[in-house]
């Protein structure tokens, strides 16, 4: 029997390169996406190569879609999910001062919310096989608090604590839980997440700052099929962990911020809001993470 596996946000950049991947390796994959209309090439991709992925309607901020496009999926595999791969997620620029409530609010009902929703459908089956896989994919920015991003960095950092707590939770029952983390990945949500809602313009530093990172990062970006190798690893090999980062950047960032202190972390911040600013910002950031913010690949 095939290894059968749920990926959601299947439609672009790591959850398509992820399903087909999984496709690829034998598993039978159920992709969601929020319009079928929209999955053109997705489908294209697929059949490119020469695998299969079977598309359900599913929004994940919704917990009637959840229910009802689960109900599809259990039905047509006689109620087995294998691995779920929790990849459905936005972005989400805003500093802290000037973003409203509502947009945190909708954000994490996507990127931890939607999670939840959709654990919640396969776990029992799971838990009563004693067996199965839940892969959530967070992000860099969940270990790593970047500028001007509040809603999305907080998201990340709850599906990354909510992860850890899972983990544990579902060990007795022989369900392994695995945190890919990855950094800057060829993806349209990069395309999609230039907001800079900067309504008094104090904080043009920030936004100036966090877009040269994305800039330096889109220019090295990594093959999203990359991380879906590592997802096919997290859930196959013998020797599993719980976090796996990939992509430019994911390591550096992660282990240069383990190895800072907290005073350290805010005075890279502490910088003059000019251009000289910014210039020691870069410098700073490289001493601190080996990544050369200026190299945006021109």
């Amino acid at each position: 029997m095939p290894t059968i596996s749920v990926v959601t946000g299947a439609n672009s950049g790591i959850g398509r390169a992820t399903a087909i991947h999984l496709a690829a390796q034998g598993h039978e994959v159920y992709g969601t996406v929020r319009s079928l209309d929209k999955a053109t090439k997705l489908n294209a991709m697929a059949a490119d190569a020469g695998v299969e992925v079977h598309l359900v309607e599913l929004d994940v901020a919704s917990d009637d879609s959840v229910r009802d496009g689960f109900a599809r999926i259990l039905a047509a595999t006689k109620g087995v999910v294998d691995v779920l791969v929790n990849n459905a997620g936005i972005g989400g620029n805003a500093v802290a001062e000037e973003c409203p409530a509502q947009v945190h609010l909708d954000v994490m009902n996507v990127n931890l919310c939607g999670a939840v929703r959709c654990l919640q459908q396969v776990l029992p089956g799971m838990r009563t096989r004693r067996r199965g896989a839940i892969v959530n994919v967070t992000s860099v920015v969940g270990r790593i608090a970047a500028l001007a991003q509040s809603p999305y960095v907080s998201s990340k950092w709850a599906l990354e604590g909510f992860s850890e707590e899972l983990a544990q939770e579902v060990a007795p029952f022989g369900i392994r839980v695995a945190i890919v983390e990855p950094g800057v990945t060829k993806s349209a949500i990069f395309a999609k997440n230039l907001d800079m809602p900067n309504q008094t313009g104090a904080y043009d530093a920030a936004y100036r700052r966090m877009f040269q990172m994305y800039a330096a990062g889109l220019a090295h970006a990594t093959d999203p099929f990359e991380v879906g190798k590592v997802v096919h690893h997290a859930v196959t090999t013998d020797q599993p962990r719980l976090r796996y980062a990939v992509s430019w950047g994911a390591s550096e960032l992660i282990d240069g911020r383990a190895a800072m202190t907290d005073e350290a972390w805010v005075a890279l911040g502490d910088q003059p809001l000019d251009e000289a600013g910014d210039e020691a910002y870069y410098d700073g950031f490289q001493r601190a993470f080996g990544l050369d913010l200026r190299d945006t690949g021109r």
